[in-house]
């Protein structure tokens, strides 16, 4: 609770907010459209931020929950005609997933690498059965999985029961960037409390932290399920969004972007994950607006440079060299 007390943690939501509220005022549709977008894959970035950056769990397969939230909100949303409830349901599959898969592995105390190759397996098992379900037997209602093909005609989010009150392109971006803030923040203050505190405990010495009484299987299974609620948030707003769903959400690119997106803006971060999505995906956007050159090539390239040049990534050299700047000026060591 400390974390709420302090100057600097509302300096920061007040910036933010006013941020977010400005930014349409200045923008066309297609930028706040982008935007949109922007703000729930960082939601997914976010989510293994704080499973790997903060928990030390190399979740590679991340992206399943983010699939599987997209998936459950679109089948839920056509059947229902409203996602007051196809929301919170997409939030609660990936964590039931998430709940068994970390059982097993946690408790079952397979080593971080292997656990790492049994979550990039989730997301290309599910691949290839979405792929497979477009019978007819894979009808559920009035969805049907679609294959290939995925779900078209997603419904928009709306008002809380009211799906007459659809939500706009520009109602849809306040619901994401708020979304995005409100997220972060409970993660400031989660990983500031003894929670999180614990769980940082068991990333850097698991031993010595099971010496100390706490029983790391917990914690651990305890910050892959909250990242997999997240992401499973994501999902749902991403298919939202789109008005559609398909299987490229568990592609092994998809998969591969969002550790991407970490690494770039800042491993053990809560906003590194969240800059280094916004700034891959806008370099992304622009660069395949105007250049005739794959932006995955020169977005490769640029992660390598990036890599050399800030190994920690953006947010921690730049955060890094601003203690330093301050340390001169009062008088202390860089």
């Amino acid at each position: 609770m400390r974390e709420l007390l302090r100057p600097a943690f509302w300096a920061s939501a007040i910036a933010a907010l006013v941020l977010i509220a400005g930014i349409p005022l200045v923008s066309e549709v297609y930028t706040l459209y982008n935007l949109t977008v922007f703000a729930v894959l960082a939601m997914l970035a976010l989510s293994l931020g704080l499973v790997w950056g903060i928990g030390g769990i190399l979740a590679l397969g991340q992206s399943a929950f983010f699939g599987i939230g997209a998936y459950v909100y679109a089948l839920l949303s056509v059947n229902l005609g409203d996602s007051t409830l196809a929301v919170p349901a997409a939030m609660a599959a990936p964590l039931v997933v998430a709940v068994l898969v970390g059982y097993f592995t946690f408790f079952g105390r397979i080593s971080d690498v292997y656990f790492a190759v049994i979550s990039l397996t989730i997301p290309l098992i599910l691949l290839s059965l979405i792929n497979s379900a477009s019978g007819p037997a894979y009808q559920f209602g009035k969805a049907h999985l679609g294959g290939y093909n995925g779900i078209p005609a997603v419904p928009p989010l709306n008002m809380p029961f009211d799906p007459s009150a659809v939500l706009s392109f520009e109602g849809m971006y306040y619901v994401a960037a708020a979304a995005l803030l409100a997220v972060y923040l409970i993660l400031r203050v989660l990983v500031a409390s003894r929670f999180g505190r614990v769980v940082q405990a068991v990333r850097e010495n698991e031993l010595r932290a099971e010496l100390l009484g706490y029983d790391a299987r917990y914690y651990k299974l305890g910050v892959f399920c909250i990242g997999a609620a997240i992401a499973g948030l994501a999902g749902a707003f991403y298919a939202a969004w789109g008005a559609s769903v398909g299987p490229t959400v568990f592609s092994l690119a998809f998969t591969a972007q969002a550790v991407v997106w970490v690494l770039f803006g800042g491993l053990g971060t809560l906003l590194g994950p969240i800059v280094g999505c916004f700034l891959v995906q806008g370099l992304s956007t622009w660069l395949g607006s105007v250049s005739r050159v794959s932006p995955e090539i020169a977005l490769g390239l640029l992660f390598i440079v990036a890599v050399l040049l800030v190994p920690n990534g953006i947010v921690p050299s730049i955060r890094d060299r601003i203690r330093s700047r301050l340390a001169r000026v009062h008088g202390g060591r860089p």
